[in-house]
């Protein structure tokens, strides 16, 4: 048998580091498990948000604007792209996202991503939802090089508050998931140092990273989703995917959620009540003393309530008090 050539043993050892580069590249970062799922696979994508006045009562958006979502904005991804994360900064396209509603710089970064590493797929959206208890739908592609999904929907009226999923993997080995379905709670962007869903624009100089808003943090009474007699808040939104068969014959997507008004889901059975207390201001001075002479008078103090009682949180407390006194003018 003759022996190859210097020059060919070289070719193939430059063409075997070639493709194991080529394979490496492929592979997910920091160990993660390998999808080897072979045909692409379609899902539908559900977004339902669950954000009322009976859950969420606290300066609960009544108009100018009225409680909505943004539309959604997602992505099918490698691990090599993250559109957001916990506890990281956001980029200035997901921030004009959360504060403004703007897609198109978060769309560019998408479209940056997939061309400089590949590491983006397909982009999806589904439209705004103009009330707080709708539900919009999208349909979106996986493939096993990119089988992770993540999305993001801005709370409106907020300061850069949001909802979404980081980085959902679809693939369970070698086979797609058959359906998924989370609970969403609200994120704060980092950006902006609102208090409450009407806040006035207030920049985070320098700016935060991404925080999970919970019924005790922030720690500040005048927050919108500060719940102190809560352990946690309940879901502000969910997220269902659902895989997409296609028969030979005709394709068959699952039956949709029918809807009472327009998009408005009404479900008062699973909508939990979250009690929310009486809020008053602190007294006033107390008022001039008044009597008659040789006799002790009486004066008074007032209060008034910030924020009424609802879902049988604790009730008001005196809003006048009197003391006795001796005049200071007496007739």
């Amino acid at each position: 048998m003759e022996n190859p050539s210097p020059a060919a043993a070289l070719g193939r050892a430059l063409w075997a580091l070639l493709l194991a580069t080529l394979g490496a590249a492929g592979l997910p970062r920091g160990g993660e498990s390998v999808c080897s799922a072979r045909a692409p696979a379609k899902y539908s994508i559900t977004f339902t948000g669950k954000w009322s006045q009976t859950a969420f009562p606290k300066q609960y958006p009544m108009f100018r604007p009225p409680a909505q979502w943004s539309s959604l904005l997602g992505a099918a991804h490698s691990s090599d792209y993250s559109m957001w994360r916990k506890n990281q900064y956001v980029s200035n396209g997901l921030r004009d996202f959360a504060e403004r509603g703007e897609a198109w710089a978060l769309m560019k970064e998408i479209e940056a991503a997939g061309e400089a590493l590949q590491s983006v797929h397909a982009v999806f959206s589904a439209p705004a939802v103009p009330s707080g208890t709708g539900q919009t739908s999208a349909e979106l592609e996986v493939q096993r090089r990119h089988s992770l999904v993540s999305f993001v929907v801005r709370i409106v009226p907020s300061p850069d508050w949001f909802v979404g999923v980081d980085s959902l993997d679809l693939c369970d080995g070698d086979r797609w998931r058959e359906q998924a379905a989370l609970d969403l709670y609200p994120y704060d962007a980092g950006t902006d140092s609102g208090f409450t869903f009407s806040s006035p624009n207030f920049a985070t100089i320098p700016q935060d990273t991404v925080t999970e808003i919970t019924s005790s943090s922030p720690s500040h009474p005048a927050n919108s989703f500060y719940y102190p007699r809560l352990k946690a808040l309940p879901p502000i939104a969910r997220v269902t995917l659902v895989r997409l068969r296609q028969s030979p014959r005709a394709f068959v997507p699952p039956a949709p959620v029918l809807p009472s008004r327009d998009n408005e889901i009404v479900d008062s059975a699973s909508v939990p009540e979250t009690p929310l207390d009486c809020e008053v201001s602190l007294w006033s001075s107390w008022g001039l003393c008044g009597g008659p002479c040789g006799r002790l008078g009486a004066k008074s103090r007032t209060r008034y309530v910030r924020v009424q009682p609802a879902n049988n949180g604790s009730p008001c407390p005196e809003l006048e008090e009197e003391a006795e006194c001796v005049p200071d003018n007496c007739v």
